[in-house]
């Protein structure tokens, strides 16, 4: 098990891809799902840097860990509470005609993984992503 623990700022997102190739790199996955793992983790990070720290930055906790058949991915923060399971399916015509930005990174997340599990725990938002190992065979 690995994990890293960071500030709530954009400017952490480097440290967060790096942490993901250490864990990810030795799996030999797909370039399709390397991808998907990598856009669902920015997404739900980038989520947590921008609402739930309201006043001032906080910390962003993450955790890796596989089985046999997963990758997980667990990310914690003791912001503003949070249930990403609730958010509404996103009107895409709408964010298409208007140029809105925003509002697809949970919906990506829920789509892109095959497991998606929250939890508030301790005062944290406990958020755990996995995705099936599909090994690239090259």
């Amino acid at each position: 098990m690995s994990t890293l623990k960071i500030i709530s700022d954009l400017s952490e997102l480097n440290k967060i891809r790096a942490f993901l190739k250490q864990n990810l790199t030795a799996l030999h996955l797909s370039e399709e799902n390397y991808y998907i793992i990598e856009l669902s983790l920015l997404e739900i990070c980038i989520n947590i840097i921008r609402y739930a720290y309201p006043e001032k930055p906080g910390e962003i906790f993450l955790k890796a860990w596989k089985d046999e058949e997963r990758i997980y991915l667990e990310i914690r923060d003791e912001g503003t509470p949070f249930d990403p399971r609730h958010t509404k399916k996103p009107d895409l015509e709408d964010i298409l005609k208007s140029g809105k930005k925003g509002g697809l990174g949970v919906f990506l997340t829920r789509k892109l993984m095959d497991g998606f599990e929250y939890k508030r725990l301790d005062g944290q938002n406990v958020l755990t992503i996995s995705k099936i190992i599909d090994q690239d065979s090259s």
